[in-house]
């Protein structure tokens, strides 16, 4: 095969050739089989194999790099608009495992950095994130905004957002011990993610030139975070190490035939008292009733899994916007701390005639 090949040159083919002549007569009986073989075009197409993978595979690993920013995040947008949307909302989040304990982490001071709830910051990084990978992908940057500048507000972007999730993991770990977050786990996942397949996009000796801006931007994200969450934590470490399991409260008092006629009347009408277990104030308002009346009543403790820091209240106490303990809801009317049994009567319209028997 190689001879044919050789043979199909036209220097071979011209007479006044040495080296046609050295081959002898008998392979000029070659010289047509040659011709039809076509070995000119066959190297063109075996060499062109050798030069579109290259410039393919190059393409198409920076196309699939982007697009994975790209929706990765929106992944990570989307999370953070619905935990904003509660945020805003004052609503709790679901938490398809570890009960309330996800929302006990998204509705404690951790939540909010400088006064602006954390949610609306990933949003807002998500968000950015994925317009570039977009943007990067079409080739088409906003603002005369070249590539390379491009890659590079995506480099200190998905770094941002690695440091701060390493550093949230770390508050979840040591302020949160024994509580379980799925969303914070998925956001650093997702964070995490986008770092590494930006690294991965600029390779070893790219990221050599630029790991020092990598190392300010980590430092500088996880100083802000630091000072954010001291300057909100001001309160006394004796407040801020609270940690107070729930316990049923005692009524040692009697109940007068009069507390007894109350207590039932307010039940009857759906008056509701809402309070805490560590309250002094509610434990006073309870000891007015008495030990029998107090159970007629429809309390509704707003801490029932206990309290300690970063613990939100009970779905019906946040509902009925509760300001201070005890307070109490009759007839639509609000009635805050503690109240004489005289002026829960009042408010409610209870008279003793009115509840004998005619």
């Amino acid at each position: 095969m190689a001879s044919f090949i050789s043979l199909s040159s036209p220097s071979y083919l011209s007479p006044t050739s040495p080296r046609f002549k050295c081959l002898g007569a008998r392979t000029r009986v070659f010289v047509l089989p040659a011709k039809c073989l076509a070995s000119g075009p066959r190297q063109e197409t075996e060499s062109k194999p050798e030069t579109k993978p290259s410039l393919s595979s190059s393409w198409s690993s920076s196309i699939s790099t982007y697009n994975w920013c790209a929706g990765i995040g929106g992944v990570g947008f989307i999370e953070t608009a619905y935990l904003s949307f509660l945020k805003l909302t004052n609503s709790d989040a679901f938490c398809p495992s570890g009960g309330g304990n996800c929302g006990d982490v998204l509705n404690s001071d951790y939540a909010v950095v400088f006064g602006i709830p954390l949610p609306l910051i990933g949003m807002f990084a998500y968000g950015l994130v994925g317009v570039l990978g977009l943007q990067l992908g079409r080739k088409n940057l906003p603002f005369g905004i070249g590539e390379s500048y491009g890659r590079l507000i995506l480099l200190g972007s998905t770094t941002s957002m690695a440091a701060a999730s390493a550093y949230f993991l770390y508050i979840l770990s040591t302020k949160f011990t024994g509580f379980s977050c799925l969303y914070c786990l998925t956001s650093a996942l997702l964070s995490f993610s986008l770092f590494f397949i930006t690294l991965k996009e600029f390779g070893v000796e790219e990221i050599q030139k630029v790991v020092g801006i990598q190392l300010c931007i980590a430092s500088l994200v996880i100083a802000s975070l630091s000072t954010s969450y001291s300057s909100s934590q001001s309160l006394p470490s004796s407040l801020a190490e609270v940690d107070l399991p729930y316990v049923e409260t005692e009524i040692t008092t009697p109940s007068s035939p009069f507390a007894l006629s109350l207590a039932k009347h307010l039940k009857a009408i759906g008056a509701k008292i809402y309070g805490a277990f560590w309250c002094s104030h509610c434990l006073e308002q309870k000891q007015m009733f008495g030990q029998d009346a107090a159970k007629l009543l429809d309390y509704v403790e707003c801490f029932p899994d206990g309290y300690r820091k970063g613990t939100k209240m009970a779905k019906a106490c946040v509902d009925a916007k509760i300001e201070g303990f005890p307070m109490w809801v009759i007839n639509g009317q609000v009635l805050s701390g503690e109240q004489e049994l005289s002026a829960l009567a009042e408010a409610s319209g209870f008279s003793e005639l009115s509840q004998q028997p005619s």
